[in-house]
């Protein structure tokens, strides 16, 4: 038996392109005069147990490891020889950007005794275990082996590093253990502006491993009816309470939150309504990943299961802004800094969920009218995870 790939999920608003910054601006302007916002038609009641359970668990994760999912943003393989290396479940893989230009992943273990060749991040020209210094080219080949003789029937055209299968589109690189699947939902829109553009950097890059469900991180992420709440002095003063424009594309879907800022646009011709510093976009590329806008940079957030209640946390911060432009950096950090302190209230909100698992006094968590866009991704989980007969 095999998860189920079909990522049908009866919600026939789902759409195939995702809306102009002036039609979102336009649907922001008309919840505002209205008093109202987007809502979906169904509520879901997601079982405790899919967050204690260990076999839902490996369920779930061999679903991340069927499809394609970020692994990093382009602008961590800048050059010829950049490199990211780390875990993806637990196979560890590293990806480089070869000498042609082109991104390639392999499992990250040398063919002579398995042990890792690449840590970290950072750029090299080729790729040498530290045990024996088997030595690997960027495209994977094997290179180089000392003293060759003791290995008369090595051929090393069949040893090079084991590919993985990988793609780079939308100013991000995924990567696929199984390379079964292409890319679908906003990731595969091509016909839209990339979710990371060219002439970005990274600005800052943070990994921390986290005592929660990976789903009650995801959650977070994907509604604004939370926001008065929970987020009183970070977002709040900002932004609008419970008031969001969400739209699905195939398994993914958009969030948006406005700003309070997005009334200076009224009175402006439509084709000067731009999204920029007027609201944040949050992307969810299915399963397990965020990419959201903000002031000035984008967070690119990969969500990594480690255990039924472990969670690696892996943020990208990437910038266009001019380190040189003292004002624009400025900015810069003060709209992290805003960032940042929403990111610690939303996690300690969802720590005290995860004590909640135990506590029995649910048996299942519910969503609502508000909360459509996880409503859509357990509509999507319930389905990628159905078995079919191979």
């Amino acid at each position: 038996m095999k998860n189920n790939n079909n990522f049908g999920t009866g919600d026939d608003r789902i759409q195939v392109t995702l809306l102009s910054d002036g039609e979102v601006i336009q649907q922001v302007f008309n919840h505002i005069d209205n008093k109202t916002t987007d809502k979906g038609d169904k509520v879901w009641q997601e079982p405790v147990e899919h967050y204690r359970s260990q076999e839902r668990f490996e369920q779930e994760v061999d679903c991340i490891h069927q499809h394609y999912t970020v692994y990093c943003p382009s602008a961590a393989l800048a050059e010829s020889g950049s490199y990211v290396a780390r875990d993806v479940g637990a196979v560890p893989v590293v990806v480089v950007r070869a000498k042609d230009g082109v991104v390639r992943a392999f499992k990250n273990a040398c063919r002579h005794r398995g042990v890792q060749v690449a840590e970290g991040s950072g750029r090299l020209a080729s790729f040498v275990c530290p045990y024996h210094a088997w030595t690997y080219g960027l495209d994977g080949t094997l290179r180089g082996v000392p003293h060759q003789d003791g290995f008369p029937d090595l051929k090393k055209c069949e040893r090079g590093l084991v590919p993985v299968g990988c793609k780079e589109s939308q100013g991000l690189v995924f990567v696929s253990l199984q390379d079964n699947e292409t890319l679908s939902g906003i990731a595969a829109l091509s016909e839209t502006p990339a979710l990371i553009p060219d002439g970005y950097r990274v600005h800052e890059e943070t990994q921390v491993e986290l005592p929660v469900n990976w789903k009650l991180l995801l959650e977070s992420f994907l509604e604004g009816y939370h926001i008065r709440a929970l987020h009183a002095d970070s977002f709040f003063p900002l932004q609008y309470d419970n008031l969001n424009v969400i739209e699905k594309i195939g398994p993914d879907s958009r969030v948006s939150f406005p700003y309070r800022s997005i009334e200076k646009l009224r009175g402006k011709p439509v084709s000067e309504w731009r999204a920029d510093g007027r609201l944040t976009y949050v992307h969810h590329l299915f399963p397990n990943v965020i990419i959201a806008t903000h002031p000035g940079f984008k967070a690119v957030i990969v969500l990594q299961p480690i255990a039924v209640d472990k969670t690696r946390q892996i943020t990208y911060l990437v910038t266009d802004a001019d380190m040189a432009d003292t004002k624009k950096i400025s900015h810069l950090n003060s709209a992290i800094e805003v960032a940042n302190l929403g990111i610690e209230e939303d996690r300690a909100a969802v720590l005290s969920g995860q004590r909640g698992l135990a506590s029995g006094a649910n048996e299942y968590l519910e969503f609502g009218y508000y909360e459509s866009a996880i409503v859509h991704f357990y509509s999507t989980l319930t389905q990628a995870l159905k078995p079919t007969d191979d």
